[in-house]
C-alpha cells in the first residue's frame, strides 16, 4: 500500500547519505592503524600482520530511484508478499517474459513461506526489507521503534531465504526518515523509492494499472506492483502486458542502483 507520491522523492535529503560513508570512511582508517600498531606478540607460528577482510563498499543512504540497467530500462518491483497464491503467479509472469524484480517483502510473511523466499532468491530475484508491520506513519514513530521495524524484518527475511541478505529498503508508503535511511544503509540495505506507482493496490481494474503505468513511465525506470494484501489477479493480468509491451518499446529490465 502507498501513502506518499513516489515521484516527490526525488533529490530528497541527499546529504543524509554522507553520514554512512564517513563512518565506514573512519572505520577503515581505524582497521588499517590497528594492523600496522603491531600491538602485542604474536602467537607462535602466525604472522603479526593478518590481512584484512575485504568489505563491501558503502551502501549510498539516498533514496534509489535509477535502474543500473542504464537509462531505457524499467525496475519491476513487487511489494508486501510473498503471498501463497499471488506470488508464484507473478513468478510465473516474471519467468516467461524473462525478467527479474525486486521482492520488497514484509517480514512475518517471510517467515511464514520460506519456500516462496527461497523460489525468489533461486530465480534470480532480489530481496528487500519492508518492515515487519507495514506501518505507513513509521517516519512519525521513535527511532527505536523504526530500528525494531527494520532490524528484525531483516533477520526474519535472511532466515526465509537460508541466508540471502536484502539489498534494499522500502518504507511502508515511503515513510522514510534520515535516521530509518541511514541505519538501512549501515547494513548494506540502500533505501528504495518508486517512480511509477500502478496504482494496482486498489484493484483499479487490469486496464487501469496497464494505461497508468503506460503514462507515467516518463516519470522514471522504478515500477510499484503488489503480489499480497489482497487478490491480486488484475496485478498478475496486467504483468502480462506490460512486460512484453515494455520490450516492444525497446525497454530492458533492470535492478535499482545500489
Amino acid at each position: 500500500m502507498t501513502r506518499h507520491n513516489g515521484r516527490g522523492w526525488y533529490g530528497r535529503m541527499v546529504a543524509a547519505g554522507v553520514g554512512v560513508t564517513a563512518v565506514a570512511a573512519a572505520t577503515s582508517i581505524w582497521t588499517a592503524q590497528a594492523g600496522q600498531s603491531g600491538g602485542g606478540s604474536a602467537a607462535p607460528g602466525t604472522s603479526a600482520q593478518q590481512p584484512a577482510t575485504p568489505k563491501e563498499p558503502p551502501v549510498s543512504a539516498d533514496i534509489a530511484h535509477a535502474s543500473d540497467g542504464g537509462a531505457h530500462a524499467v525496475n519491476i518491483t513487487i511489494d508486501d508478499g510473498p503471498n501463497p497464491v499471488w506470488t508464484p503467479q507473478v513468478l510465473q509472469v516474471l519467468r516467461a517474459n524473462g525478467v527479474k524484480a525486486t521482492f520488497c517483502m514484509i517480514g512475518p510473511q517471510a517467515q511464514a513461506h520460506p519456500d516462496l523466499v527461497r523460489q525468489v532468491v533461486a530465480a534470480g530475484h532480489r530481496l528487500c526489507d519492508h518492515t515487519v508491520s507495514h506501518d505507513t506513519t513509521m517516519d512519525k514513530k521513535p527511532e527505536a521503534y523504526q530500528s525494531q521495524q527494520i532490524l528484525e524484518a531483516e533477520q526474519q527475511i535472511t532466515q526465509a531465504s537460508g541466508g540471502v541478505k536484502p539489498m534494499y529498503y522500502r518504507a511502508p508508503g515511503g515513510a522514510f526518515t534520515p535516521y530509518s535511511r541511514q541505519l538501512a544503509a549501515s547494513h548494506g540495505m540502500r533505501p528504495l523509492g518508486w517512480n511509477v506507482d500502478s496504482k494496482d493496490f486498489s484493484r483499479p481494474g487490469t486496464a487501469a494499472i496497464v494505461a497508468t503505468v503506460k503514462r507515467e513511465l516518463a516519470n522514471g525506470p522504478t515500477i510499484l506492483f503488489h503480489d499480497a494484501g489482497g487478490d491480486r489477479s488484475q496485478t498478475v493480468a496486467a504483468l502480462r502486458t506490460l512486460l512484453p509491451w515494455l520490450k516492444q518499446q525497446g525497454y530492458s529490465f533492470g535492478f535499482p542502483v545500489r
